[in-house]
């Protein structure tokens, strides 16, 4: 059976900043578990895919099954279901909530996080098959175990046309469709009569255009593996990296995970690698294309892009600046003496990349960009210590449910997600039943702060790290603006609370660290954006070359982030007046004139990070509240209340598509969604909805106690986590720490009203 291992690590090749806090790894053991155990099991795998067609999002079983056996939980509190003629009151929420709260601690790992299914992305196994072929160590790394459980997951989310979307929630795409046909086949499927779903996987990509249609990402990772021409490819120039940083179009000015993603890219393209022409390759280009591969046209290739993929056309400038690339530049850079140009490039862009691998202890800052660089460190010396450093960092990556094994956006989003489980935890009112729990918590948020700046960051394009904390863990240790923002706001709150119930809070020297930290994140208007400052003009996004993703050459500003830092600063305020109180003072007053000339027109905020208008809504009035604004001072809380009261359903729910985010218009899901009722109700609590009309909230309230499942949480719905507008993905725990808070906010409004 599989188990879930979490803060181990050890052998050679593996390094560590903090003695692997955090880190998750399944590992299989044949011998463990009963015959019982793995019939459960079984039960499981089996049920999801009988219904994957109408479920598509897995409720991480597998996980709940192993944390049931070593955290039994104690005599529950029974379950509640309101008729409609009930009313919801301070002893029903105290129940529905210490439900909750019990089950959820027993889901708490060792180490005081909580671990879960952080995936939904379906390009990125494939992308990390495609490295480990390319470089002979697919059966190092993947096990026969492995390898059985990743073909379950790509069949289950194969598409009843017989396509793969680039996720798990969308259409077939060309992009999908591709990378997920040749995983398969890299892991010895057969196209034969009895493989319905390779058949038809390759039916819809020949019915769509061929793999000739994929998008620039597919073009370049297709040639890597090779079955796509290089020369099918627009130029990435290694030689940009040479230019002066101060250029605006330098790559040192771009959002870090293009910056990071292209520079591998480019080094790849600088080189033409194309790994091992074997019999599975030869195979694949039969499979993938209509017509004989050495007859492609791959200059008409270049451009075409299917139309279910193409959602950010290339730009006339684009076009132009390609031909030329093309016509002129690329042909004289490849001989004497431009050459010489091209091979300083190409060293260059291994420092960059080395530096990035043991800055991060070769986790890398996401499972794409460590997958390129391992390939590049490949290409340099295959019998190096960098490639080996990388193999054992993917278990880092891979996630098992009951639908199979997964690669996870990144290596877990820890710090996020905890800092928000800590704040509903608080919001009950319930913490001294829950001190353990909370000392966990506690005690891995002072251990996962990063304690210094990575040497010469400057030099790498790398924004200062010193105080801050990371999306995951400290041996990623990318600092993240908002992620450090609510742990701090975490910690602060935890201060206020008795050491011996709690632990001792954290020291005024890393706090302050932490502070100065997120004011460097700060952008000159005041704004935050994600992993540094924006360094750029906005106009640069005409030259996205992605073809699929949208916004993603500058590290933009959002409303979200923003409002995390000035939330966070607000209550840092009031208890350290004395630190840095003009800055912050400042920053308050800035950050909350942009989230109010961002609302829109009808009252909502556009959320780039969730779905969608419920979750930048919350966001946003949460930040305002915190700087002053009121529903009868501010003109923009009482236009949000004013939308999110119109967009409650018939069924006193909030539900909204992701579709939302694609046409940045509001699309109703037509259920309700138990995050998306919470997003709203938090907004509506925080702007005082109660103390006017407290009816949608008690309604929404009762929902929420009715969806609680008998276990005492709440359900997985629809992956409600988004990347920049462009890719949905499951974070774990918000199906639970929302509805809590929700929850927990009412009834510690009711438990005021009440004294």
């Amino acid at each position: 059976m599989w188990r879930l291992t979490t803060s181990e690590g050890g052998g050679p090749w593996l390094r560590s900043a903090n003695s692997f806090l955090g880190r998750q790894v399944w590992e299989y053991n044949p011998d463990a578990g009963t015959a019982e155990d793995r019939a459960e099991v079984d039960k499981l795998r089996e049920n999801f895919t009988k219904h994957r067609f109408q479920r598509k999002e897995s409720q991480d079983l597998l996980l709940r099954l192993q944390y049931a056996k070593l955290n039994p939980l104690p005599a529950n509190v029974p379950a509640v279901k309101l008729e409609s003629s009930a009313e919801v009151n301070e002893q029903i929420l105290s129940a529905s909530l210490r439900r909750a709260l019990n089950k959820y601690s027993t889901l708490q790992a060792d180490d005081g996080h909580w671990p879960g299914d952080y995936s939904g992305i379906l390009f990125i196994m494939p992308i990390i098959i495609f490295s480990l072929y390319v470089t002979g160590s697919l059966n190092t790394v993947l096990s026969p175990e492995h390898q059985h459980e990743i073909l379950r997951y790509i069949y289950n989310h194969q598409n009843e046309d017989g396509g793969w979307g680039k996720q798990v929630l969308g259409p077939s795409t060309m992009f999908g469709s591709c990378f997920n046909y040749a995983s398969l086949i890299i892991l010895g499927e057969k196209l034969d009569v009895d493989n319905d779903g390779l058949a038809k996987g390759r039916s819809w990509i020949l019915s769509h255009g061929s793999a000739t249609a994929i998008p620039q990402w597919g073009k370049i990772w297709l040639s890597i593996l090779g079955v796509y021409e290089w020369s099918g490819n627009n130029p990435i120039i290694p030689e940009l990296w040479l230019l002066p940083d101060i250029l605006p179009i330098h790559p040192g000015r771009f959002w870090c995970f293009t910056r990071l993603v292209y520079m591998s890219m480019a080094y790849l393209y600088g080189k033409r690698f194309v790994g091992p022409i074997t019999p599975t390759i030869l195979a694949l280009r039969e499979d993938l294309y209509d017509t004989p591969y050495e007859q492609i046209n791959w200059d008409k290739a270049r451009d075409s892009c299917a139309k279910e993929d193409l959602h950010y056309p290339r730009s006339r400038v684009q076009n132009i600046l390609s031909g030329c690339l093309n016509k002129f530049v690329e042909p004289i850079l490849n001989y004497w003496p431009a050459n010489k140009l091209r091979s300083r490039a190409l060293s260059n862009l291994m420092e960059h990349i080395h530096y990035e691998d043991e800055t991060t202890n070769y986790v890398g800052k996401c499972p794409i960009n460590k997958a390129l660089n391992m390939i590049c460190c490949w290409v340099e010396n295959p019998n190096s210590d960098a490639f080996r450093q990388h193999l054992p960092r993917f278990y880092d990556y891979l996630w098992l449910s009951e639908d199979g094994m997964k690669a996870q956006v990144y290596d877990g989003c820890h710090n996020w997600e905890i800092a928000f489980i800590v704040q509903a935890y608080f919001s009950t009112n319930l913490i001294g039943e829950f001190g353990p729990t909370l000392q966990k918590a506690h005690e891995f948020m002072k251990k996962s702060q990063v304690l210094k700046n990575q040497p010469n960051y400057e030099s790498y394009y790398r924004h200062r790290s010193k105080g801050a904390w990371a999306l995951s863990t400290v041996d990623n240790g990318w600092s993240v603006s908002d992620c450090t923002a609510e742990v701090v706001k975490a910690l602060l709150w935890l201060s206020k609370i008795s050491p011996n119930l709690v632990g001792d809070p954290i020291t005024q020297e890393r706090l302050y660290d932490a502070i100065d930290c997120l004011l460097s994140f700060m952008n000159k208007d005041g704004t935050f954006s994600t992993y540094e400052c924006k360094r750029t003009t906005s106009w640069l996004e005409v030259l996205n070359p992605s073809e699929s993703f949208r916004k993603i050459v500058i590290d933009y500003p959002s409303v979200e982030c923003t409002a995390s830092a000035l939330d966070a600063l607000v209550i840092f305020k009031d208890m350290y007046p004395q630190h840095r109180s003009g800055e912050i003072e400042k920053c308050i007053k800035n950050a909350s004139l942009f989230i109010e000339k961002s609302q829109r027109k009808d009252g909502a905020w556009y959320g780039t990070w969730g779905i969608c208008f419920t979750y930048g809504t919350m966001f946003a009035v949460r930040g305002l509240v915190a700087a002053g604004r009121t529903y009868d001072n501010s003109y923009s809380i009482r236009k949000a209340c004013s939308f999110l009261l119109s967009k409650q359903q018939i069924t006193c729910g909030w539900g909204e598509s992701n579709i939302s985010s694609d046409i940045e218009d509001y699309v109703d899901s037509g259920n309700p969604i138990a995050v998306n009722t919470s997003f709203a109700m938090l907004a509506l609590i925080y702007a005082g909805q109660l103390e006017r009309d407290p009816a949608p909230v008690y309604k929404a309230a009762k929902l929420l106690v009715n969806m609680q499942l008998e276990t005492g949480e709440f359900p997985q719905q629809e992956h409600v986590g988004c990347f920049n507008s462009s890719l949905y993905f499951n974070y774990a725990n918000y199906r639970n720490l929302f509805p809590i808070m929700a929850l927990g906010e009412l009834r510690s409004r009711l438990l005021q009203n009440k004294n």
